[in-house]
């Protein structure tokens, strides 16, 4: 097998998976990803304005929590097919942008840089639309699902 195959077919797989535990790819997911990214970014640059440095340990939490984040997508998908409704996977990353814009935020002002009032305002709707409220609560009622 020579290395277009091993490419071709890895990508075959790694497409399928993605399928498989994710249905349909989405914008939302794709804007998690960049919010992701985002946060990644704009922490090591607030560890180091603080003076702080990059911490391996502590790198290494975080990125264990956002493949955490993207396990509990993968699970709120898997719910969705289950319960044959399109709502939990959608809403879980709702909550996971929101969650990581606020750590975006939190992060600039580690850094000392301003922020645009309509990238905070955008950040409030999106709680809102995952059903989240501004202490972390999910909000609706059990029967809502």
């Amino acid at each position: 097998m020579n290395g277009q195959s091993i490419i071709n077919v890895s990508a075959g797989l790694l497409g399928a998976f993605i399928t498989f535990a994710f249905g349909h790819w989405t914008e939302a997911m794709t804007f998690l990803l960049v919010v992701i990214a985002a946060d990644i970014v704009s922490g090591i640059s607030a560890s180091i304005a603080e003076g702080t440095g990059v911490k391996s340990s502590i790198g290494r939490r975080g990125f264990a929590n956002k493949g955490l984040m993207i396990l509990v997508i993968l699970v709120a998908h898997r719910a969705d097919v289950l319960l044959g409704i399109d709502v939990v996977m959608g809403s879980a990353i709702y909550f996971y942008v929101a969650n990581e814009l606020l750590s975006v935020i939190e992060n600039y002002g580690r850094a000392g840089l301003p922020l645009p009032d309509v990238v905070k305002r955008l950040v409030t709707v999106l709680r809102e639309k995952g059903g989240v409220s501004d202490n972390g609560e999910i909000r609706g009622k059990p029967t809502d699902v």
